[in-house]
């Protein structure tokens, strides 16, 4: 029977891991989640970064260009957050920390999630602004605000609580 092998002969449910092995695992997943986000934010930073040289950027209207300065920092924000956990990694490897590596690098990504959501929020309003050059620009981009809070923090904080009260049960 593997280490990770549910055992009912220990009278409890889950896996049967060492806190080393449960933190090589946490940080294997871990990793898997930082791949998706960070390729994301890198392409979104990449597209704000070269917003600036082109010709229509002059035409901005000083609010406009205060979004833009505020988006581009949220998502320099972003990227350190999410590229932070592999540095933070590296430069403790071989120190047996990793359980700590991992608590706090997953401290970090939430943080990164944070500020991807403010980051696109940011983005969001500086095109609506610029496509449609009225109030309705808000208004879409509050509902797609609504919709990253949903998707991204209340259906898990959702399947949190009701896996909870299951096991209250």
């Amino acid at each position: 029977m593997t280490s990770t092998a549910h055992r009912p002969d220990r009278g409890r449910p889950g896996r049967d891991e060492t806190p080393e092995e449960r933190a090589d695992r946490r940080w294997t997943d871990l990793l898997q989640e930082l791949r998706v986000a960070q390729t994301g934010v890198q392409i979104l930073f990449g597209f704000l970064l070269a917003v600036v040289f082109q010709p229509r950027f002059a035409e901005l209207s000083d609010t406009d260009r205060t979004i833009y300065v505020v988006t581009v920092m949220l998502g320099s924000a972003t990227a350190a957050a999410l590229i932070g956990p592999v540095s933070y990694h590296r430069l403790l490897t071989g120190r047996r920390l990793k359980p700590q590596t991992v608590t706090w690098a997953s401290r970090m990504t939430v943080v990164g999630l944070v500020l991807l959501f403010c980051t696109m929020c940011s983005a969001l309003l500086l095109i609506l602004r610029v496509a449609l050059h009225n109030s309705v620009a808000l208004w879409l981009v509050g509902g797609m605000a609504l919709w990253f809070l949903i998707c991204w923090f209340v259906f898990p904080a959702w399947a949190l609580a009701r896996s909870s009260s299951t096991r209250e049960r």
